[in-house]
């Protein structure tokens, strides 16, 4: 009987399956490649853009627990503790980062230092805990007339970086804070980027401009913040 003949694979066939397999296991892989490096930007994206409205919201929390409070400067006697200048603030405050309103009263260092690198600026917060008056001695050390309005404002001691400072907003081209002070008619309100005045502002403007200006991305922007508070420390402390 006679055998039948049987076709096997040849070498050439089997270079080529391999070859295919290859390919098209390259294009999978490059197509997972692409695919995750589009999620972790997208992820990378989210984070960035929730970073800011947590920035935003933190800022909020932060003044709108402002607390009333005096600050003795000597010499000079008691004056309202709220530091206010173009790139620098100071008060006390319910709210902190560390432990959002449930914790102790906090006094807040706004302060405007370099980016890293020299490259823009960043704007940084240290929390202090406040224990009453005495706590804050040493934070006002006098006052000196304003050069533009000429009254007494206190003087207070420069803010800088510390080791535990937080970092609220970074890769910043610019901040500036602007403080509102309620007029009688017919101004009703002014904004000065230097609050002098013993008493507290009525609002705060914080002004940010980002390095980075794409429009993919979320960005920290002008926040105006209003201070509700109407009580006059000077008066409620008043001995």
């Amino acid at each position: 009987m006679r055998r039948a003949n049987q076709r096997g694979i040849t070498l050439l066939e089997l270079m080529i399956a391999v070859s295919l397999m290859a390919l098209l296991s390259l294009g999978v892989l490059y197509s997972m490649r692409v695919g995750i490096n589009a999620m972790d930007k997208t992820n990378d994206r989210f984070t960035k853009n929730r970073r800011v409205l947590g920035v935003e919201k933190a800022l909020a929390a932060q003044i709108a627990g402002l607390m009333p409070v005096t600050v003795e400067c000597e010499p000079g006697g008691k004056a309202v503790m709220f530091q206010g200048e173009p790139m620098a603030m100071r008060f006390v405050s319910s709210y902190s980062l560390q432990e959002g309103a449930r914790g102790y009263p906090k006094l807040l260092e706004f302060t405007v230092i370099a980016g890293e690198a020299g490259q823009g600026v960043r704007l940084i917060v240290n929390e202090i805990p406040y224990a009453g008056p005495s706590s804050l001695r040493g934070a006002c050390v006098g006052t000196q007339p304003d050069p533009l309005t000429g009254q007494a404002a206190p003087l207070f001691i420069p803010i800088a970086a510390r080791p535990d400072s937080f970092v609220l907003a970074d890769k910043l081209a610019a901040v500036q804070f602007v403080y509102r002070d309620e007029l009688p008619a017919p101004l009703f309100q002014k904004w000065t980027p230097r609050w002098v005045a013993n008493k507290l502002p009525s609002a705060v403007r914080i002004e940010m401009i980002p390095m980075d200006n794409s429009a993919a991305n979320l960005h920290v922007t002008t926040t105006t913040i209003p201070i509700r508070i109407t009580a006059n420390p000077m008066l409620v402390y008043a001995d």
